[in-house]
C-alpha cells in the first residue's frame, strides 16, 4: 500500500537524505559556489592604497557606504574584484521590469514564454554591462579624488578598475545563474545572503566589545538582541500567513461516473514580492551615493555633495522617506508583475472553478485584485517597518549594520526558502522512489 503524504513528509529525515544523491550534489555545487565567491571578496583591486581606503570605510562606517559594504560582504571596503557585487545586474533587472510595462514590443517578447524570457534575459545582460561599466568608471574617479587611496592614478588605473569590476560583476552574475539551475535556491539571492552571514560572527563580536569597554550599555545590548528574535519571528509569521480564497468545481456527470464537487483553495501570500523590494531599494539607493561618499571625503569636495551625503545619511529624514517609497512602489511593481489576476480568473473560468458568491470571468479578477491590494498594503507596511523601525535605533546607538531590519529580513526569508527548495527535493525523491518500488512489483508480476 502506497505511503499517505503526512507518512512521506514525517520519512524526510536523515535516512531520506542520506539516499538522496542528487539532492547532496546540488547541496555540494552550492556550498562550492558561495566559497568560491567568498574568496573573490579577498582578491583586491590593483594600485589601490588599503591602509587609506580602510582609512575612508572607517570614516564612513556609519552610512550608507557602510550599509553598501554590507551587501557586498566586505569586498567594497577592501575594494576588492567583488566591489560591486550583483547589484548592477539588480538594477539592471529593474529597468527591464519597468521596460516590459511600458514598452509594447518587450511586452509582446514577455508574452511569447520561453523564448520571449530569454531575449528579455539577453537584454537584463547587456545593460548589466553597461551599468557595471559607467559605476567602474565613478568608482575608479571617486578612488583618485580621495587623498592617498591610489598609488598611481592616470587613465591606465581608470581602465584597469572598469574591467576588473566589470569583469567580478559578470562572474557574480553567472555564478547566480548556474546556482540556480544547477544547485539549491535562488543564486543572486543567496550571494547576497553569503555577504551579509559571513561577517555577522564580526558583528556580534564587535557589539560584545562595544559592551566590554563600556560604549553600550548591557541592557541596550540585550535589548537589541531580543528585539532581533521578535523581528525574525514576525518575518517567518508573515512570510508563512496565506490568505486563502475558497474555490468551487461544479459536479461532471460522466456516463455512470460522476466527476468534481470538489472545493479547494487559492493560497495567497501576505508579503507576495517577498525579498525583492527591499534588494531592489537598496540597489537603486546605494549605487549613486556611495559614489557620493567616495568622491565627497577628498578636500574640497563640491558643496552639494556633501549636503546631499548628509541628507541621506543613516536614519535621517530624507533617507527614511526615500527607502519607504522605493520599498511601497516596488511592493506594488512586483506583484502586479508576478501575479495577473485577469489571468488567474480564466484559468479558473476555463477548468470550470469559481468563487462562491463571485461571477466568472471579469468580477471574478475585479475581485482578486481587491483582495491583493489589500494584501499587498499589509505587506508594504510590514516590509517598511521590518527595514525602517531597526533603522532608527541603529542611528541612535550606532549598532553593527548587521543587526537591521534588511539584512534580517534577506537571511530569514532566504534560508526559507531554501529550505522550502531542499523539502521540494526530498519530497520529488520520496515519490521516485515509489515509482521504482512500483514498477518493479509489476515486473514480478
Amino acid at each position: 500500500m502506497a505511503r499517505s503524504p503526512e507518512r512521506m513528509a514525517g520519512g524526510m529525515g536523515l535516512e531520506a537524505f542520506s539516499k538522496a544523491t542528487d539532492l547532496k550534489q546540488r547541496l555540494l555545487f552550492t556550498l562550492g559556489a558561495l566559497v568560491v565567491y567568498r574568496l573573490g571578496t579577498y582578491i583586491p583591486v590593483p594600485g589601490i592604497d588599503p591602509q587609506a581606503l580602510s582609512e575612508i570605510f572607517t570614516r564612513n562606517a556609519g552610512g550608507i557606504l557602510g550599509m553598501f559594504d554590507m551587501f557586498s560582504g566586505g569586498s567594497l571596503g577592501r575594494m576588492t574584484i567583488f566591489a560591486l557585487t550583483i547589484m548592477p545586474y539588480i538594477t539592471a533587472s529593474i529597468i527591464m521590469q519597468l521596460m516590459t510595462a511600458i514598452v509594447p514590443s518587450l511586452e509582446t517578447l514577455k508574452k511569447e514564454g520561453e523564448a520571449g524570457r530569454k531575449t528579455i534575459n539577453q537584454y537584463t545582460r547587456y545593460l548589466t554591462v553597461l551599468l557595471a561599466t559607467v559605476q567602474g568608471y565613478g568608482i575608479s574617479v571617486g578612488l583618485e579624488s580621495a587623498t592617498g587611496v591610489v598609488i598611481d592614478p592616470g587613465m591606465f588605473f581608470r581602465i584597469t578598475t572598469v574591467v576588473t569590476l566589470l569583469g567580478g560583476t559578470l562572474f557574480l552574475m553567472w555564478l547566480g545563474e548556474q546556482i540556480t539551475a544547477r544547485g539549491v535556491g535562488n543564486g543572486i539571492s543567496l550571494l547576497i545572503f553569503a555577504g551579509i552571514v559571513a561577517n555577522l560572527p564580526v558583528a556580534i563580536a564587535g557589539t560584545f566589545e562595544l559592551g566590554r569597554t563600556g560604549a553600550l550599555s548591557p541592557i541596550i545590548i540585550f535589548f537589541f538582541m531580543v528585539m532581533a528574535i521578535a523581528v525574525i519571528a514576525l518575518i517567518v509569521f508573515i512570510e508563512r500567513s496565506q490568505r486563502r480564497i475558497m474555490v468551487q468545481y461544479p459536479k461532471r456527470q460522466m456516463g455512470n461516473k460522476t466527476f468534481g464537487g470538489e472545493s479547494s483553495h487559492l493560497p495567497l501570500k501576505i508579503n507576495v514580492p517577498g525579498v525583492i523590494p527591499p534588494i531592489f531599494a537598496s540597489s537603486l539607493l546605494l549605487m549613486p551615493v556611495s559614489i557620493i561618499n567616495l568622491t565627497s571625503t577628498s578636500d574640497g569636495g563640491a558643496s552639494w555633495l556633501i549636503t546631499l551625503n548628509a541628507l541621506l545619511g543613516r536614519g535621517q529624514p530624507l533617507y527614511l522617506a526615500v527607502y519607504i517609497g522605493l520599498i511601497v512602489f516596488f511592493a506594488f511593481f512586483y506583484t502586479a508583475i508576478v501575479f495577473n489576476p485577469q489571468d488567474t480568473a480564466d484559468n479558473l473560468r476555463r477548468y470550470g472553478g469559481y468563487v462562491p458568491g463571485i461571477r466568472p470571468g471579469q468580477p471574478t479578477a475585479d475581485y482578486l485584485d481587491f483582495v491583493l491590494t489589500r494584501l499587498t498594503v499589509l505587506g508594504a507596511a510590514y516590509l517598511s517597518a521590518v527595514c525602517i523601525l531597526p533603522e532608527l535605533l541603529i542611528s541612535q546607538y550606532s549598532v553593527p549594520f548587521y543587526f537591521g531590519g534588511t539584512s534580517l529580513l534577506i537571511v530569514v526569508t532566504v534560508t526559507l526558502d531554501t529550505v522550502t527548495q531542499v523539502q521540494s527535493h526530498l519530497m520529488a525523491h520520496q515519490y521516485e522512489g515509489l515509482i521504482k518500488k512500483s514498477n518493479l512489483r509489476g515486473k514480478k508480476r
